[in-house]
C-alpha cells in the first residue's frame, strides 16, 4: 500500500511542477465553458422556444389589432411591444431596430385595417342577401371601393425560415377568425336576430400531436445541459496530453527503468497513474458543475441544475475518466518523444470531440455524423448524461454507456500492456 500511495504522489508531484499541464486541464476548459455556452445561449433558446420580445406597429386601433394583442398575451414563447420611450413605435423606428437585430420580428398594421374589412364583408353579404330577395324593388347601393389591405412583417434577416412561415401562418390564421366572426356578425344583424343569439364560431376541426415519448420526456438539452457535461468531458479527455508526456519523459529520463529495477511490479505502476488521473478528472468534472451552477446565472446564463442526480453524474465522470486513463497511458507507451505524444494526444481528443458532439450537439450533425458519432468514447459519456439530466434516467439506463467506457479503458490498457512487453523483447 505505502508503494501504491507513493506512485499516487509521484504523479500529483509530477503535474504540480507541470505549470502549462495546469492550465490545459482546469483553467482551459473553464473558459471554453464560458466562451461557447455565452455563444451558444441564443441557438438553443430558439430551438427552445425561448420568450421573444415583438414589436407592433398598431396603425388600425380596431379589432384586428385588439385581437393580435390577446392571442399573443396567451402564448408563453412571445411578448408584444407597442410602446418604447413612453410613446406609441412607429414603423420607421420598428424597422431600424428589426434591421440591427435588436428584435427578431415587427409587425405593422395598416391604416383602417379593422374598418375597411367591416365594410367589405357587409358589402359581401348584402350582395348574398340580394340574391335571395326576388321583389321587383329590390335593390343593391353601389359598393364603396375598398382597397386591400397588408399587414407587413419585418424580420431580423438572421431569423431562420421555419420562424417566419410559423408567424406567418399564426397571423393568417388570426385574420381569417376575425373575418368570419364579422361574417357571422353581419348575417346575424342583417337578419335579425336578437343580440342573444349567436352562431356556433367554435372550431370544427382542430389538431392533436401524438407522441410516444413517455410522461413528455425532454429531447432538446439547453445551452447549459449540454455545455456543462460536454466541456466536461473534453477536460477529462485532454488528460491524454499530460499522461502521455510524463510517461515519454519517464522513458527518455530513465525513470521507467529504474523502477522496474526496483522491487515495484509495473501492474502498481499503472494503477498508481490511473488512480491520480482519474481523481484529476473527477476534479475537472466538479469544477466544470460549480461554473454551471454559481457562474452562470451572473452572467445571464441559464443555471446548470443537478437535482438529486450527483451521484449518477459523477458516476458517469468517473467511467469517462477511466476511458481518458487507458487511452492516455496507450499514446504514452507507444509514442517515442513529447514530440509525437502531445501534438497527437491533443489532435485525437479534439477529433473524438468533433465527432462525439462536444462542440455541435450530435442531434444537428447531419445523418452520416450522427453514425460516426457513436465511435467516440465522448458521444457515450455525453449521451449517459442526456440520460440523466433529460430524460430522468437511473443507474439501468447509463449502464450501457458504463460499460462500452470501461471497456475502452480495460482495450487500451491491454493494447499499451502488449506493445510495452513486445518492444521490451526486441
Amino acid at each position: 500500500m505505502s508503494k501504491f500511495l507513493m506512485s499516487i504522489r509521484k504523479e500529483m508531484l509530477l503535474l504540480a511542477r507541470d505549470a502549462g499541464g495546469i492550465v490545459i486541464l482546469f483553467v482551459m476548459p473553464m473558459i471554453l465553458l464560458l466562451a461557447v455556452t455565452m455563444v451558444q445561449s441564443g441557438s438553443f433558446d430558439s430551438l427552445l422556444g425561448s420568450r421573444m420580445e415583438v414589436l407592433l406597429v398598431d396603425n388600425d386601433g380596431g379589432d384586428i389589432a385588439k385581437r393580435i394583442q390577446e392571442d399573443f398575451s396567451e402564448d408563453e414563447n412571445l411578448s408584444l411591444v407597442t410602446i418604447l420611450d413612453g410613446k406609441p413605435i412607429e414603423e420607421s423606428v420598428a424597422k431600424q431596430l428589426v434591421h440591427e437585430g435588436v428584435y427578431q420580428l415587427a409587425i405593422v398594421l395598416p391604416q383602417n385595417l379593422s374598418k375597411d374589412l367591416h365594410v367589405h364583408v357587409k358589402q359581401n353579404v348584402d350582395k348574398i342577401l340580394a340574391e335571395f330577395d326576388f321583389s321587383a324593388d329590390s335593390t343593391v347601393a353601389k359598393p364603396r371601393a375598398v382597397v386591400a389591405k397588408e399587414i407587413k412583417l419585418y424580420f431580423d434577416p438572421a431569423t431562420q425560415a421555419s420562424f417566419k412561415t410559423a408567424v406567418k401562418m399564426s397571423i393568417d390564421k388570426m385574420v381569417s377568425n376575425i373575418e368570419s366572426q364579422s361574417i357571422y356578425s353581419t348575417f346575424q344583424n342583417e337578419l335579425g336576430e336578437s343580440d342573444h343569439t349567436h352562431f356556433q364560431e367554435q372550431q370544427f376541426i382542430s389538431f392533436k400531436e401524438v407522441t410516444d415519448a413517455e410522461d413528455d420526456v425532454k429531447t432538446i438539452p439547453t445551452a447549459a445541459q449540454h455545455n456543462v457535461p460536454a466541456w466536461a468531458l473534453f477536460a477529462i479527455f485532454f488528460i491524454v496530453v499530460p499522461l502521455s508526456i510524463n510517461i515519454v519523459k519517464e522513458k527518455s529520463q530513465g525513470t521507467m527503468v529504474r523502477l522496474r529495477t526496483s522491487p515495484t511490479s509495473y501492474a502498481l505502476f499503472l494503477c498508481g497513474k490511473t488512480v491520480s488521473y482519474v481523481l484529476i478528472s473527477l476534479i475537472q468534472f466538479y469544477l466544470m458543475l460549480l461554473v454551471g451552477i454559481y457562474v452562470f446565472p451572473y452572467i445571464g446564463l441559464h443555471p446548470f441544475l443537478v437535482e438529486g442526480q450527483f451521484f449518477l453524474l459523477s458516476l458517469i465522470a468517473l467511467f469517462s475518466g477511466l476511458a481518458a486513463v487507458g487511452l492516455g497511458i496507450l499514446i504514452g507507451t507507444i509514442a517515442s518523444t513529447q514530440e509525437q505524444s502531445a501534438p497527437f494526444g491533443a489532435t485525437l481528443t479534439v477529433v473524438l470531440a468533433a465527432f462525439g458532439g462536444v462542440w455541435v450537439p450530435v442531434f444537428l450533425m447531419p445523418s452520416i455524423m450522427q453514425k460516426l458519432a457513436v465511435l467516440s468514447p465522448m458521444n457515450w459519456g455525453l449521451g449517459a448524461f442526456y440520460d440523466v439530466l433529460l430524460r430522468q434516467g437511473g443507474l439501468t439506463s447509463i449502464f450501457p454507456a458504463i460499460i462500452l467506457l470501461f471497456s475502452f479503458f480495460v482495450l487500451t490498457l491491454l493494447i499499451a500492456v502488449t506493445y510495452d512487453k513486445k518492444k521490451k523483447t526486441i
